[in-house]
């Protein structure tokens, strides 16, 4: 076991609930194989607190960084004295860097995360047509990602249709060629579904789609990682889709997560295999 000292550099993980976070066993391992005295600690904040605690994150001197997940990544966003121009567009930040003087800078890597482990897993996006459950901060990411990596159509369903409308119009501004749609519960007609929503991480939550609709020549992918499999993913393998887990969207950030919150960049940096 790692041994913690006054000379070592504290990272965290903003969630709620934080059960089912895999980022600080993933992230810690990742230190311990570069040689870097660093440890990552879950923070359990709900969202009435979630000012507070960056405001003392802010202050901690041996804190070099956080990552941020369900359901702050979206507030996160106005939290930060600097963020990305891709977070800005997207509306949502999931890792920072704090610098000395107790600046945080935020990103957001989910969705460059999300199409890499796609790909790891011999998934090609490009040319097919896609459909998202979800438009808050994670779903944002990879319906960016997934317009940029040349799906040649994305419907993107959530409760709210004018959250919907509102990220199809940011999305236009960088992928003009792809059709861009709003959709229902109903994911037929799609090569790729995605389940960007967090219903699945408690055994009570609803489905995030129609499974009756599914059918073997799609492939189902989820971002939850705690199940893993979820009760989408039971549904879609029942019916005889191909399922993607949502642990290759973490693996693929790992060391991307662990260069920003250290340098406040991932520059020459590549995703994990």
């Amino acid at each position: 076991m790692q041994v913690i000292t006054g000379n070592t550099q504290v990272f965290g993980i903003l969630a709620d609930p934080i059960h089912h976070v895999k980022t600080p066993q993933r992230i810690n391992s990742h230190f311990e194989a570069e040689g870097f005295d660093g440890v990552m600690v879950p923070i359990h904040v709900g969202t009435d607190q979630l000012a507070a605690v960056v405001q003392g994150l802010r202050v901690m001197k041996n804190l070099a960084g956080f990552v941020v997940t369900v359901p702050h990544k979206t507030a996160m966003v106005d939290l930060c004295d600097e963020v990305s121009a891709h977070a800005r567009l997207i509306g949502a930040v999931n890792v920072v860097h704090r610098t000395e003087q107790g600046r945080l800078i935020g990103s957001m890597l989910d969705g460059e995360g999300f199409v890499a482990g796609l790909r790891h897993e011999g998934i090609e996006p490009r040319g097919r047509s896609a459909y998202l459950a979800g438009a808050g901060g994670a779903a944002s990411a990879i319906a960016f990602a997934l317009a940029c990596a040349g799906v040649s159509r994305l419907t993107i369903a959530n409760r709210t249709t004018d959250k919907v409308r509102q990220l199809i119009e940011r999305i236009r501004t960088v992928a003009p060629g792809v059709e861009l749609l709003v959709g229902t519960d109903d994911p037929s007609r799609h090569d790729l579904v995605v389940n960007g929503t967090s219903l699945g991480l408690r055994g009570d939550d609803a489905l995030p789609l129609d499974t009756a609709r599914l059918h073997p020549e799609q492939t189902v992918a989820e971002i939850i990682m705690q199940p893993a499999e979820t009760a989408l993913l039971k549904e879609a393998r029942a019916r005889g889709c191909r399922i993607h887990m949502g642990a290759p969207m973490l693996a693929s950030q790992i060391p991307l997560m662990a260069a920003f919150m250290r340098h406040g960049h991932t520059e020459g940096v590549e995703h994990a295999e």
